[in-house]
């Protein structure tokens, strides 16, 4: 059996009391958009089944990768009027889609800020977390702290039998990691070389040896 990385936080229990009662349900199929950067803020999203990565387009044109969301996150907890990233299923996906005026009538003004802030906490976590992940001296180093995430995402996953699922290809790892997918690809078979961590296909890894992974990624 394989494990999915990685489980979501709870969300506010408000905002999944009003989301229960208010939200559609929409289906997205993989790489379809849920919403798009730029576009107003006037809902939100929560992810019921699959995966969701958000991505930046630079004035350059490069993209960014901002972070990826499991079943159970909400999406689109923004504080300024416009989304600064696009939101794209990575999987086939089912979102749960509210306008915010609604929650706010239906959970009441005091409840709707609390759970709003809170949110907005998670996502600054997200963003310190990443931040800290970039700031890494080497690519070794990303990686390792990238698969050693994933792999704490799963449980039983810690040096144990369970092959870690990787919903995301190489692409996506560098546009997060601030790597190119080659540099990305040789690190992870360095990794494998090296029997740290082991590929028996490709979205998907075990860890093989746990102690020397979580130096690396120290």
């Amino acid at each position: 059996m394989t494990l999915q990385a990685r489980p979501s936080e709870t969300a506010p229990s408000a905002l999944i009391a009003a989301m229960d009662t208010l939200a559609t349900t929409r289906l997205f199929g993989r790489d379809e958009e849920v919403y798009a950067q730029g576009a107003p803020v006037e809902h939100l999203y929560r992810l019921v089944r699959g995966v969701v990565r958000t991505t930046r387009l630079t004035a350059d044109g490069r993209r960014q990768v901002g972070d990826f969301y499991y079943a159970g996150d909400l999406l689109g907890l923004e504080v300024g009027p416009d989304h600064q990233f696009s939101a794209e299923a990575l999987t086939d996906c089912e979102v749960q889609v509210v306008r915010r005026g609604a929650v706010r009538a239906f959970a009441g003004d005091a409840a709707m800020d609390r759970a709003i802030l809170e949110g907005i906490r998670r996502e600054l976590e997200r963003a310190q977390a990443h931040v800290m992940l970039l700031g890494r001296r080497s690519a070794r180093e990303k990686v390792a702290a990238f698969l050693k995430s994933m792999a704490e995402g799963c449980a039983g996953a810690r040096g144990g039998p369970q092959p870690v699922e990787m919903p995301m290809g190489r692409q996506d790892m560098a546009d997060y990691l601030g790597l190119t997918i080659e540099t990305v690809s040789r690190m992870l078979t360095q990794l494998q070389d090296e029997a740290v961590v082991e590929f028996p296909a490709v979205r998907r890894f075990q860890v093989k040896k746990w102690d020397r992974l979580e130096a690396l990624a120290a």
